[in-house]
């Protein structure tokens, strides 16, 4: 890894891990280590042979098996070494982890009410507090955006978690993670740059990251 010139600008590339039997049914993933199915280990490969091209400095993975399992093929083309955080896993989802929406609105409808109404506040039963997990993933953002990892990141995480942390970092309040980020595709997620005054901008949201896609 390099030192980063303080007066340069850090490119870092956000993505929620490929694709799991859960997701393929709407069903939530939290802690539970999921493996990615065929369609995300494909996803994953078509990543890596993005990255070849990417420029990346470092690349930085949840402990969860299906984020590691994304990153891989990226860390093993480019030769870095991966850095796996637990700061990046997904929220615990309590109960929820494994239904659908359907079958949490049936289940404890009182609780899936507010959880809708605002996620935030009212975390799923015996779940994550949401303010807990942006605590977290913030402290892991700022120890990336220190100039040891380089100038061009890659972070494989998970989609609630994402978006909570985007918020916090864009300066959007978190309560609105899921009506400002609706939806963080699978093997993608976004771009963004960090200046040399210590912000974030949003570069590029859901882009396509395969070779011979942009790679800002």
């Amino acid at each position: 890894m390099t030192d980063l010139v303080h007066d340069q600008p850090m490119t870092v590339f956000l993505v929620r891990h490929g694709e799991t039997p859960r997701h393929a049914e709407n069903r939530y993933a939290g802690r539970a280590d999921v493996p990615l199915n065929d369609h995300g280990h494909a996803q994953a490969a078509a990543l890596g042979e993005w990255a070849v091209n990417a420029g990346l400095t470092a690349i930085a993975s949840s402990t969860l098996t299906r984020a590691r399992d994304t990153a891989e093929p990226a860390a093993r083309k480019t030769g870095l070494q991966m850095v796996v955080d637990d700061r990046l896993v997904e929220l615990d989802f309590g109960a929820g982890d494994g239904l659908t929406a359907a079958e949490m609105r049936q289940r404890f409808p009182r609780e899936w009410a507010a959880f809708e109404a605002d996620p935030y506040a009212n975390p799923l039963p015996g779940g994550e507090p949401p303010a807990d997990a942006c605590a977290r993933g913030r402290a892991a953002f700022d120890d990336l955006s220190s100039g040891r990892f380089g100038d061009r990141v890659l972070v494989v995480a998970h989609g609630t978690f994402l978006r909570i942390v985007l918020c916090d970092l864009l300066g959007v309040p978190p309560c609105h993670y899921r009506r400002a980020f609706p939806v963080i595709r699978n093997a993608t997620g976004a771009v963004l740059r960090h200046n040399r005054a210590g912000h974030w901008g949003l570069v590029a949201w859901n882009p396509p990251l395969v070779a011979g896609a942009d790679t800002w």
